[in-house]
């Protein structure tokens, strides 16, 4: 996969006070929801269905969020409010400086052509389109002329390790293929955020890991403001600079992997975290103490626990430093420190 130019990051995205009621008297069902009735009770007594309660959300630009939670806990209708796919009951969304729940059509036509693009779980590509067309499509809808929109398809299908499908059609290629197909489309549109939905859910484990290391590998070098939506735990602890989890469609808590993994906000997130594998999911660049570099090798921010442990060992070291990929020293952990979060 060739690599690019580190890109600008994308803008921070802001969703305050955001309610969604499904029902002909959403107000009354809030009005409820405010004196402590319990969802279930609503809809059972109203026949309303409330997707989310007063969600109030900073997702930082150029990084990588993952909206996780239970079937029903809300988390693909929020996703669908940062686009307006879906309209609130209250609440805004904003992205950067521009409100988007105040945007009129040609607004939001706008917005959704050039500033947010959307990969789906059921890749959602057109059959009757070639993999050039479908993804050239992304392009030609911001105005681009069809030479030029057939470059960026290209150039993304290369990025996405599919140079040579260009004719190839949807039908003929594996599930993780349409899903590289699906997300060069949004990637060609040169949008600066990137919302997910469950995007590689549907594929089997070793493709699941291989989009997701796809996915890190471009992150690095365009810096988009990502939303990713998952019910997969340690999808979220991998792929997240910012985990946020939903519960009957309210925020219990926000986070990074590791103050989520080591710090649970209550007992629905703990029980979330109980099982997880802490080896693999926390990176050591999350338990680094901010000091001068020491003797012992140097570590990635990002090597897991396990990795750490294993490079101090083989090394027959008891600290590290460690570094981000851009090289600052980040800090020092040593080994019992590692040892001691794993077991935990």
């Amino acid at each position: 996969m060739r690599k690019a130019e580190k890109q600008a990051p994308g803008p921070p995205l802001r969703l305050q006070g955001l309610s969604k009621v499904y029902g002909p008297n959403p107000q009354q069902a809030l009005d409820l929801l405010r004196r402590g009735t319990p969802r279930n009770e609503i809809h059972a007594n109203t026949g309303h269905t409330v997707a989310l309660h007063d969600v109030s959300l900073n997702l930082p630009g150029g990084q990588v969020s993952v909206v996780m939670g239970l079937s029903g806990s809300g988390k693909s209708t929020l996703l669908r409010h940062i686009n307006r796919l879906v309209e609130p009951t209250t609440g805004q969304v904003w992205c950067g400086d521009t409100d988007v729940s105040a945007l009129n059509a040609a607004g939001l036509q706008q917005l959704r052509r050039h500033r947010m693009a959307m990969v789906f779980q059921r890749y959602a590509l057109f059959p009757h389109r070639t993999v050039l067309h479908n993804v050239a499509y992304a392009a030609g809808v911001r105005g681009a002329p069809a030479v030029d929109a057939h470059r960026v398809a290209r150039h993304w299908l290369e990025r996405v390790g599919l140079a040579g499908q260009d004719n190839s059609w949807p039908a003929t290629l594996s599930g993780g293929m349409q899903q590289r197909v699906g997300l060069a489309r949004a990637l060609a549109s040169d949008a600066p955020v990137l919302l997910m939905d469950e995007a590689f859910s549907a594929l089997d484990p070793l493709l699941r890991v291989e989009m997701q290391t796809l996915l890190l590998e471009l992150q690095r070098d365009l810096c988009k403001t990502v939303v990713f939506i998952t019910h997969d735990l340690q999808e979220a602890l991998r792929l997240g600079d910012q985990v946020v989890i939903l519960y009957d469609g309210s925020v219990v808590q926000q986070g990074d992997p590791a103050r989520i993994v080591l710090e649970p906000a209550n007992e629905h997130v703990r029980r979330f975290v109980r099982d997880v594998d802490r080896g693999r999911a926390l990176k050591c660049g999350a338990l680094a103490v901010p000091g001068p570099a020491v003797e012992g090798p140097t570590l990635s921010d990002q090597t897991s626990l396990q990795d750490a442990v294993h490079a101090l060992r083989v090394a027959g070291a008891v600290q590290a430093n460690v570094s981000s990929d851009s090289g600052p020293l980040r800090g020092v952990v040593t080994l019992d420190q590692l040892l001691a979060c794993w077991a935990v």
